[in-house]
């Protein structure tokens, strides 16, 4: 499975994507036959026209009508001329009005799913994904599925219908030479559309490309936003930006060049087409073989074949782009997570809260191992940390036990259970997390509070907001509680942040609590608040604490060290100091900053 810039993959557009939309249709079947009904009655209304209108000419062109008393017939036949074109346009009304409803659901239907599908990706997808570009694929691909629903069904497949009974028409009529000029002329004019269209669709995708590029990079940078300010790169990411934006320009530049060339070869097919039609016609007027009605009849089908054969070009056009669009969004929902629940995973009870690494080794990448032999166990209500120096390991153990990725080898238990054969749902739902880098929801405070257990009621949450003493803070606020937090939790500092995200997982409340490093935005004084409420709501519950204070953990039950992967030393706090090994160097190195 590739990861990274998808967009690169797609190569052709794949006419498939119409099978994967079908389910999504057939939800409505009794709507869907309906709107072909009315589409096929819309169609035989619309090609009687011409024969209605060669009637009225005729009478009209009759000696006959020198008789008041006839005049009778065309009126009767000019009424019945507006009453089918009144229905034609009615049944089109009612058929769009039907399908409109398929239509927006299918679109949801799709979006909820791709949705969905995201989220059930590993974390190394996310990682490497591009948001913006991301988004903007999504976005493309809902509005393709409304394009080519609504086109394709009601303008190529009707356009297609009439086609065929009007050169049946023709020929019984009037004969092979009128229908083959028309067969013949609408062939070149649908086979120089796909050609044509099927070499611009590059250019449709190269400013697709570089449209999804240009998106994700002012994402990036707007995201990023302190940093910018921070080293004055302003005119770097402008620069950048307009790189981007300068490859769509070209890119657009291009597809607009090749729709000039398109727009024109169409155009000369058409008015060679109808130029030959009205000379057959008019020598069989004059030569006596045709009446003026019948002139006016073969015209009036010309133009009506054209017209919407001409917006078939346009139609087929976008179309095209449409399934480009279709066929990345479905690209995402063939990536296949790494990390599954298997065909019989068990449930998590609430009870069972011990943890257990037994012989866990690690690698993101054959050449980079992370852990080794990492071996280690939590009891039900012990509060265990894991130190060690940077990039030494501990917080991918806070990775392994949620599963965001599976071990390489060895096993991770949770209350006896391989976490391999649990479902993701109750093992995250049994693990509460404050993490070491906190991003919030752009909403308000109680509300990204309320996250931790979405059906919590206020009362509870305010008091979450209490036993993280984050309710002084609250209280000097304008808004208090219903203050925005801004785009990932902007407008907090480091350790309001972190103290959200700790008030979040008391609400939560669940039998293993998990803290990475949690404390290491806080100030001595908060660090000290807040160590005192999570020493109490930890009571009775299992701890796994990734630290990088030491002063935080000296109570903990057992202290891991970590090193380059590997655990070094283990014991509790006096055990370790004693030792006089790293523990003991970290601890003498902390204790001289802090003086």
């Amino acid at each position: 499975m590739r990861h990274g810039n998808y967009s690169d993959n797609i190569e052709t557009v794949d006419w498939k994507v119409l099978k994967l939309l079908w389910p999504y249709l057939w939800e409505f079947k009794k709507r869907v036959l309906i709107a072909i009904f009315c589409l096929i009655f819309a169609k035989i209304a619309s090609v009687s026209l011409p024969f209605i209108l060669k009637y009225i000419v005729d009478d009209l062109d009759s000696y006959q009508l020198k008789s008041m008393e006839l005049i009778v017939a065309p009126i009767s036949l000019i009424l019945a001329y507006g009453l089918v074109r009144f229905s034609n346009v009615l049944l089109g009304e009612i058929r769009d009005t039907l399908f409109g409803r398929v239509t927006e659901r299918a679109i949801r239907r799709v979006g909820l799913e791709v949705f969905q599908h995201l989220h059930q990706l590993e974390l190394d997808f996310h990682l490497t994904r591009r948001t913006g570009g991301l988004s903007r694929d999504i976005e493309r691909g809902t509005s393709g599925i409304s394009f080519l629903l609504r086109f394709m069904i009601f303008n190529i497949v009707p356009t297609l219908l009439e086609i065929a009974l009007v050169i049946v028409l023709l020929l019984i009529n009037y004969g092979w030479d009128f229908a083959t000029v028309t067969f013949g002329s609408i062939a070149t004019y649908i086979a120089f559309s796909f050609v044509a269209t099927e070499w611009r669709t590059k250019f449709i995708r190269e400013a697709n490309k570089a449209d999804s590029s240009s998106n994700f990079r002012a994402i990036d940078s707007l995201l990023n936003y302190e940093t910018v300010k921070y080293f004055t790169n302003e005119d770097y990411e402008a620069e950048r930006y307009d790189t981007e934006l300068e490859k769509w320009e070209w890119a657009k530049r291009k597809s607009r060049l090749s729709l000039f060339a398109l727009n024109s070869g169409q155009a000369l097919i058409i008015a060679i087409a109808m130029t030959s039609m009205m000379i057959l016609a008019a020598n069989r007027v004059l030569a006596d073989l045709m009446t003026i009605g019948d002139f006016v009849l073969i015209n009036a089908f010309m133009m009506q074949l054209f017209l919407p054969l001409n917006f078939l070009g346009f139609v087929y056009r976008e179309i095209k782009g449409s399934m480009a669009n279709i066929e990345q969004m479905f690209t995402l929902l063939g990536y296949k997570p790494k990390v599954t629940d298997s065909p019989n995973a068990e449930f998590l009870s609430s009870n069972d809260s011990s943890i257990s690494f037994s012989k866990v080794f690690f690698r993101y990448h054959t050449e980079r191992p992370i852990l080794n032999d990492i071996s280690f166990t939590v009891k039900p209500g012990q509060k265990v940390a894991v130190v060690g120096p940077s990039g030494a390991g501990k917080s991918t153990l806070v990775k392994l036990l949620f599963r965001f990725y599976d071990v390489s080898e060895g096993s991770i238990t949770v209350g006896g259970k391989d976490i391999r054969h649990l479902s993701q749902y109750s093992l995250r739902q049994s693990i509460g997390i404050v993490p070491q880098d906190t991003v919030l929801f752009n909403d308000t405070i109680i509300e990204n509070i309320r996250y931790g257990r979405p059906n919590a009621t206020d009362e509870e949450v305010l008091n979450a907001i209490r036993h993280a003493h984050l309710d002084h803070f609250i209280k000097e606020l304008p808004d208090g509680v219903n203050t925005l937090v801004g785009e990932r939790g902007l407008k907090l500092s480091g350790g309001e942040k972190q103290r959200v995200a700790i008030a979040r997982t008391i609400l939560k409340r669940p039998p293993i609590l998990v803290f990475d490093e949690a404390t290491s935005s806080l100030d001595s004084k908060s660090e000290q608040a807040i160590l005192n409420a999570l020493k109490e709501i930890a009571q009775g519950y299992t701890s796994l604490v990734i630290a990088h204070r030491l002063s935080t953990i000296v109570d903990a039950d057992k202290i891991i060290v970590l090193e380059q992967g590997r655990i070094v030393e283990e014991g509790n706090h006096q055990e370790l100091l004693l030792n006089k090994k790293l523990y003991a160097h970290l601890w003498e190195t902390q204790q001289s900053e802090r003086k």
